[in-house]
């Protein structure tokens, strides 16, 4: 009973507040973020009533699996803007940008972390900063491709930005991997090659091989049936299927090897697109059906966030400085590497406010930078700190870069109510 009652009041709050941020012109993405506030363990959770709030942390991570699941999809639709068409009109600028403004940032946090060590070395451990550095490269696929979708955005700057933000988290989690291993290394005395080079690269291949192989064998099972409510249910079906095989874990000879759950459902996604002749439909009626899913993995997400990290002013402070200069590096590392590759000048000019938003992959991040103990702690108090303001301003600092760009149009915004009534008179 509680379990449904937490899931249900979770649903109406972020419909409810989607509707004020409408007056407030605010993407519902924020809406359901700070639904997720108001009836987290800080707000309304703390009176302690169950099933009208999450009354704790534990709580709130007990529907973990609804997360995951909603991340699968999302990256499952994401893997839909890699058609081979569309690859061939922005493939190499994409790839070009989404690398070098990854790396841009992660040189620029750590530059300016590293320096702030030298000021406080006790405060800020250089181990901290190093691993900082690695986590602002990563981006929040969920907040951007809600914004898109909400505002139905179309254009150079739309058509560029979901494969970026893919590609992102790629890099993201290469440089991930080899900063954890150095911090680990500056710790312990003692260097290993293999978790700093052949283990990330091994995730991130081992990540695109096994969503290959999970879209083929979709496309594959998807022919058997015709009906839309059948290939509805097998798309589910894989999503859930390739989610849970993701979340494998073994050791070979020494070698950890671990897959994202992200680059493997975009995978499936892309294998799938490329290959079946009716994806789009089929994408598109799976983007209704997790219309409610995606709602409550906001305001899930609003829940998690620690509102406790204000009450540290050193976790404030150095939040701060890792912002400003994250921001600095994705606007600048964007807006450089789109002038080398000639992109079109509104690409230049708003995509790096685009992609600010930061989430799920540098809060995963965050947390398995906590093996490494007291400098873990640190780089996980101040990822929470900045998510929360990133997640906070980031959607509406997109919509706003798209709405400048000409890419968000009026018109877009219907009601659903009005259009029915509209086909009915017609016919």
């Amino acid at each position: 009973m509680y379990i449904l009652l937490s899931l249900s009041i979770a649903l109406f709050a972020g419909l409810m507040l989607s509707r004020l941020a409408k007056l407030v012109k605010l993407p519902a993405v924020t809406a359901y973020l700070v639904a997720g506030i108001l009836i987290g363990p800080y707000l309304l959770g703390s009176f302690g009533v169950k099933g009208l709030g999450f009354v704790s942390m534990e709580d709130v991570n007990s529907y973990d699996i609804l997360c995951d699941v909603a991340l699968g999809f999302i990256a499952f639709s994401i893997g839909n803007e890699f058609r081979l068409a569309q690859l061939k009109k922005t493939g190499k600028q994409a790839t070009m940008i989404g690398i070098f403004q990854a790396v841009f940032t992660t040189i620029l946090v750590d530059a300016a972390l590293i320096g702030l060590h030298f000021i406080i070395p006790e405060q800020l451990p250089l181990p901290s900063a190093i691993v900082l550095g690695a986590v602002a490269s990563a981006t929040a696929p969920a907040a951007t491709l809600m914004v898109v979708r909400q505002y139905k955005a179309k254009g150079p700057v739309t058509d560029i930005l979901l494969p970026i933000v893919a590609l992102d988290d790629a890099v993201g989690l290469v440089l991930f991997a080899v900063s954890f291993g150095v911090a680990k290394a500056l710790i312990s005395g003692q260097i290993d090659l293999l978790s700093v080079v052949l283990e990330p690269i091994l995730e991130v291949v081992g990540s695109l091989a096994l969503g290959a192989v999970m879209g083929f064998l979709f496309h594959f099972c998807e022919r058997f049936f015709h009906s839309r409510s059948k290939r509805l249910a097998m798309s589910v079906t894989f999503v859930l299927l390739t989610v849970a095989l993701s979340q494998l874990k073994f050791t070979v000879g020494g070698i950890h090897i671990a897959f994202s759950s992200l680059l493997v459902c975009m995978m499936l996604g892309t294998v799938f697109c490329n290959v079946c002749d009716f994806s789009e439909e089929l994408m598109d009626r799976v983007d209704r059906w997790t219309a409610p899913l995606f709602i409550l993995f906001f305001v899930l997400s609003g829940a998690e966030l620690e509102l406790a990290t204000f009450q540290n002013l050193l976790v404030v402070c150095v939040g701060l400085v890792y912002i400003l200069f994250r921001s600095a590096g994705k606007y600048f590392g964007a807006t450089i590497s789109a002038k080398a590759t000639k992109c079109d000048p509104n690409i230049v000019k708003y995509l790096g406010i685009t992609l600010l938003p930061q989430a799920g992959v540098a809060l995963g991040m965050a947390m398995k930078a906590e093996a490494l103990g007291a400098e873990g702690a640190i780089v996980a108090n101040i990822t929470l700190f900045s998510v929360l303001i990133y997640e906070l301003i980031g959607p509406f600092l997109t919509k706003v870069a798209l709405l400048k760009a000409g890419e968000i149009k009026p018109e877009g915004k219907t009601s659903a109510r009005h259009t029915f009534l509209h086909t009915k008179k017609v016919h």
